[in-house]
């Protein structure tokens, strides 16, 4: 299909949900109670995505804690007081230390898929935390007995089998979320880090075949939890070029959210490798208005102007509720705003007669 169009990853948790989290937190009820609250939420997500004429489907996250932490689900070895991530409307949130090692993955994605792909027929992404987040684990101070350079082999080797699990067990692609990208150059404007990042990145990519790369992509935003974000300010012309480096065969990027479209598509443009399939945003799930299928249209076309047809694809910025806490956006506004890009797609391809 020409312009492809796909979900980024979560969508907000059903009210039922949220409520059984903080009661099973709480110890109000036991696992099992909300393992079937999650199996609900997950069945009604399904529903609902193939509803909308969505030609992919994700579980929504809705079994996640977060997007960032599920590797850490169960884990031990860690601490409270890790890396802060603070938001613009003054909120943050605080990443676990990890205290001793070996550093292995607690949970790893491949359960989500399978928890899904029992509910559809369609094809199911898979979203997975690039390894270069987790890295922000391991503290300023070397733990003793393991040093950072063997906890970014331990890293790498865990990030691949997150991958690999997920393609072989049939996932039609898998996303590496790479928010933490825009915001390392607010941490480092020197890109220092940034590149140490994609260095991280690529020595998993690397581990991968041509064509399994063509099934795995990087998304990239500038964070989006409770209706704001990390690194919103930091020019996209600081990010891209060192982005469109990383071996990835997708690229996702928010783009409906920018102020200029136009320069960022011209860098785009510049930078994206020839065969990469390069999906933009075309909708902003942290602005409560529902977008029309007819601005959607037009914002593909936007893009259509500067990245060919066939490399083209649509997605929405970010994820709708990285965390599950996070109900600022209700389901019924998502969902609208997925019905709107699946139909504005269709619309963009009508107007380019493919």
């Amino acid at each position: 299909m020409l312009i492809p169009t796909e979900p980024i990853g979560s969508i907000p948790r059903s009210p039922e949900l949220v409520e059984g989290l903080s009661a099973f937190a709480s110890g109000r009820i036991g696992q099992a109670e909300l393992d079937a609250l999650t199996q609900k939420a997950i069945a009604d997500t399904i529903s609902r995505f193939e509803a909308t004429g969505s030609p992919v489907v994700t579980d929504g996250e809705q079994a996640k804690s977060s997007f960032a932490t599920y590797p850490l689900d169960g884990a031990t070895s860690l601490a409270g007081d890790g890396a802060v991530i603070p938001f613009a409307d003054g909120h943050s949130r605080q990443l676990p230390r990890l205290t001793e090692g070996p550093f292995r993955y607690a949970s790893f994605a491949e359960k989500y898929f399978r928890g899904v792909s029992q509910h559809t027929d369609l094809p199911v992404k898979q979203a997975v935390i690039a390894p270069s987040a987790l890295s922000l684990l391991y503290p300023a101070d070397e733990i003793a007995g393991y040093s950072r350079d063997e906890f970014l082999a331990d890293l790498a080797d865990q990030s691949e089998a997150d991958i690999r699990r997920c393609l072989d067990a049939g996932a039609s692609s898998v996303q590496l979320d790479f928010t933490e990208g825009r915001l390392s150059l607010k941490l480092d404007p020197s890109r220092g880090l940034l590149r140490s990042f994609v260095e991280l990145n690529n020595e998993v990519l690397d581990r991968f075949s041509a064509e399994e790369r063509r099934r795995i992509g990087v998304h990239t935003c500038p964070g989006g939890d409770q209706d704001s974000t990390h690194s919103l300010d930091i020019d996209y012309a600081e990010l891209l070029p060192d982005l469109f480096s990383l071996h990835a065969g997708r690229f996702y990027l928010q783009l409906a959210s920018e102020p200029d479209r136009e320069r960022v598509l011209r860098i785009i443009a510049e930078h994206a490798p020839a065969d990469a399939q390069v999906f933009v945003g075309v909708i902003d799930p942290i602005d409560p208005r529902v977008e029309t299928p007819e601005e959607v249209r037009d914002r593909v076309l936007e893009a259509a102007r500067h990245i060919p047809a066939d490399r083209l694809g649509t997605c929405d910025d970010c994820g709708f509720s990285p965390f599950a806490d996070d109900t600022s956006t209700s389901r019924d506004t998502a969902f609208a705003k997925i019905t709107a890009r699946v139909q504005g797609t269709a619309l963009a391809r009508e107007a380019l007669g493919i």
